[in-house]
């Protein structure tokens, strides 16, 4: 049974107890940017797997956190990179039990598809510094600081929304900006984890991607210079919020 967490559980931070976060990377700069001193901060020891190179099936079953990355691959792409099968298989097992787990981007629909949600092509690729529109339940969540915040979008694919899930915000483009599955299962299609500082690794690392676009490379650099100082604070405190919620056991 799905279960979002009782009262009274275990939370980060808590000095009597050291927790472990699996952290899944399927590209080396889509990394954990600016969330990895607020985890270590937390008290979390931090084990970060490349995906496709490391063994992370177990380390997903049986870590107290888990944070699957972004990457410039598909989740209907499992034919060409198969440890995508048993990354989903995982995180199904770990999301049946209601387990605190993080998604962003592909990570996110790695975990729809999971709950059985469909993922497919967007109608056009997002990729861009702008806003997300924060529904009822975003503004209540730990969302909140994120409001009228732009963020970073790199995305082709979407995703239905999974059953049971509450959706917290969308785009004009895609509806599913960010589910919430209870307490401990959040998942987001956008990227508040980036760190402004190191922006320009995307900026290479998807060069190939960004010379088949109509997006201007000078413009988006510029653009998060302007938003990235304001993105690191928003997604740091947004990470804490969510961490102050989540019962770890």
């Amino acid at each position: 049974m799905m279960s979002g967490g009782a009262e009274g559980g275990v939370r980060a931070g808590d000095a009597r107890l050291s927790l472990q976060a699996c952290v899944v990377r399927h590209v080396a700069f889509e990394s954990l940017g600016t969330f990895a001193p607020v985890l270590a901060s937390a008290g979390f020891d931090l084990s970060v797997m490349d995906a496709g190179v490391d063994d992370v099936f177990e380390p997903i079953l049986r870590s107290d956190l888990v944070v699957v990355l972004g990457g410039p691959i598909s989740v209907n792409q499992q034919d060409r990179y198969p440890f995508l099968a048993d990354e989903q298989r995982a995180l199904g097992r770990r999301l049946r039990e209601g387990r605190p787990t993080l998604g962003i981007c592909l990570g996110a629909q790695l975990m729809a598809a999971a709950l059985g949600a469909r993922v497919y092509r967007g109608p056009a690729p997002e990729i861009g510094v702008a806003s997300i529109e924060l529904t009822e339940a975003g503004r209540s969540s730990c969302l909140a600081p994120l409001a009228g915040q732009p963020v970073l979008h790199w995305h082709a694919d979407t995703f239905d929304l999974p059953d049971g899930a509450v959706r917290l915000a969308s785009t004009a483009a895609y509806e599913n900006q960010a589910f919430a599955l209870g307490r401990n299962v959040l998942a987001l299609q956008f990227h508040p984890e980036l760190d402004p500082h190191r922006f320009e690794q995307w900026l290479i690392g998807r060069a190939a991607e960004l010379a088949a676009t109509d997006v201007d490379v000078v413009e988006l650099r510029a653009r998060m210079k302007l938003a990235g100082s304001a993105l690191h604070v928003a997604g740091v405190s947004m990470l804490g919020h969510w961490l102050e919620l989540v019962n770890f056991g």
